[in-house]
């Protein structure tokens, strides 16, 4: 007999200790951050400039996240803008960043944004394929210049 797999909520991540309960998964999209503290000092900042950590949580354990936050620019009007999408490895293939995403969309068609957008490596062709999926399309490249220290 199979066993009984948990309904998954979403919900944001409000509280210190919600924020630090999703370091782990965080960590396997962004594997430069350096301690759960540091972590949650950068997320308590980000969060003062609109910044939202939405979770997908089995029982109480984060499984999948989605960061973003509002934007605007002259280019795309008032928009969502997606800083981060990950689902943990133990819990790919269940449709967790699509419910996330999904969730977002929503959010945004309720809110009267003008779209989403989010970037994505060149290299990385399965989230490619996962965002056209979604309905999102390529839309430019981002380019960054480094500062050094």
């Amino acid at each position: 007999m199979a066993a009984k797999t948990q309904q998954i909520l979403l919900k944001h991540a409000e509280s210190d200790a919600e924020v630090l309960a999703c370091f782990n998964v965080m960590r396997e999209l962004r594997p430069n951050l350096i301690s759960a503290e540091s972590f949650l000092e950068q997320v308590t900042r980000m969060r003062e400039r609109g910044y939202r950590l939405l979770v997908a949580l089995e029982g109480d354990v984060p499984v999948a996240l989605a960061g973003y936050r509002d934007k605007e620019m002259l280019i795309h009007g008032h928009f969502i803008y997606v800083d981060d999408l990950i689902t943990s490895e133990s819990r790919r293939g269940q449709k967790l960043g699509e419910r996330l995403l999904q969730f977002i969309f929503e959010l945004a068609k309720a809110q009267h944004y003008s779209k989403v957008i989010l970037d994505t490596g060149l290299g990385n062709a399965l989230a490619q394929r996962f965002y056209y999926r979604m309905g999102m399309l390529a839309m430019g490249m981002h380019f960054s210049y480094e500062l050094g220290n």
